[in-house]
């Protein structure tokens, strides 16, 4: 299988960084193959479904270029790649069962194939092999890994059981956001500096960059949901039709709330249902026309302007450069 970097970091123009990182990623995606590896016929097979459907590999490739900053040539640099991607594959299998979705990567998802339970069962195995190509990094890995671990489920949980009547439901969606996606992609850029040997004062400031990521990356999906089909390849509206709450639509519950008319006459079209391709396609181009469109897209566009701000700290050069391209092409995916 041929591994591209992210297509985030396309406008980096250091050659032999970019070479670096893909050089880091060939063998990463080498020992994932070997991660995934088992005598069980079954429990083989599901485990490499999803690694051999590809993927963006942003996890890994945030390890790998934060290691930048120190010794990323470093076995437990590599290691920290493979862990922080099984453990995201794992929290894919449970999410595949949990939403009922037919596809993932563009293959029909596990639960499809083998049934719920292989599914499940299989996101538990690699969660397990995560551990154990992990064990051997130090205590301060191992307890990073299990917050985030618990960080993940908490945001499932959290998403699952939805705001209470006291919560904001809005303030609630970023806080699930950055749990089920922010907690890894900082957990990834920790472990870079961490296990590179790199300054340990820039821990946190790509601690805070990694979440704020992860939380632009959820959000611009919002907004791509209800933009026209565009360079992300997605279908437009597949979140809205299945009623899954998104940003652009908790604001447009808030303007309704205020009295905003044309809000509560579209909320009215979209709590009806939207399986008629018809009333989709009207919900579309109203909620694109309305100001809630704006406010999402900025929203997300904070977020990644505040990851940036994070690693004011680092020093100038490549790697800095690197992850700032990363960090605002997050949010021009609608473009």
């Amino acid at each position: 299988m041929t591994i591209s970097l992210p297509r985030q970091l396309k406008k980096v123009s250091d050659r032999a960084l970019l070479k670096s990182l893909e050089s880091g990623l060939e063998v990463v995606e080498a020992h994932l193959q070997v991660s995934t590896q088992h005598a069980d016929k079954i429990a083989g097979a599901s485990a490499r479904h999803l690694v051999d459907a590809g993927g963006k590999r942003v996890r890994p490739t945030l390890v790998l270029l934060a290691a930048q900053l120190g010794d990323a040539t470093k076995q437990e640099v590599i290691d920290a790649a493979v862990v922080v991607e099984l453990t995201h594959l794992a929290t894919l299998y449970h999410d595949d069962v949990m939403d009922d979705a037919p596809t993932r990567r563009g293959v029909p998802t596990a639960q499809m194939i083998w049934g719920n339970s292989i599914a499940i069962l299989t996101g538990d195995l690699l969660f397990a092999r995560a551990s154990q190509v992990g064990s051997h990094l130090g205590e301060e890995s191992l307890k990073l890994q299990a917050d985030t671990f618990e960080r993940l489920c908490l945001g499932q949980l959290h998403e699952t059981i939805g705001p209470s009547e006291n919560d904001d439901p809005i303030a609630h969606y970023i806080q699930v956001m950055a749990d089920k996606t922010g907690s890894l992609i900082a957990a990834s850029a920790r472990l870079g500096i961490m296990l590179s040997g790199a300054p340990r004062e820039f821990i946190e400031p790509m601690r805070v960059y990694g979440e704020k990521v992860g939380v632009a990356f959820q959000l611009i999906d919002d907004v791509i949901d209800i933009s026209e089909a565009g360079p992300s390849g997605k279908t437009p509206g597949t979140d809205l039709r299945a009623g899954v709450p998104t940003l652009p639509v908790l604001l447009l519950r808030k303007a309704a709330a205020a009295g905003d008319t044309e809000a509560i006459s579209l909320l009215a079209l979209i709590d009806g249902g939207l399986q008629d391709d018809a009333r989709l396609q009207e919900a579309l181009i109203r909620l694109r026309s309305h100001d809630v469109a704006e406010l999402a897209y900025l929203e997300a566009k904070r977020w990644a302007d505040e990851a940036v701000e994070a690693i004011g700290v680092l020093p100038d050069g490549s790697v800095k450069n690197a992850l700032e391209q990363f960090a605002l092409a997050v949010v021009d995916r609608t473009k």
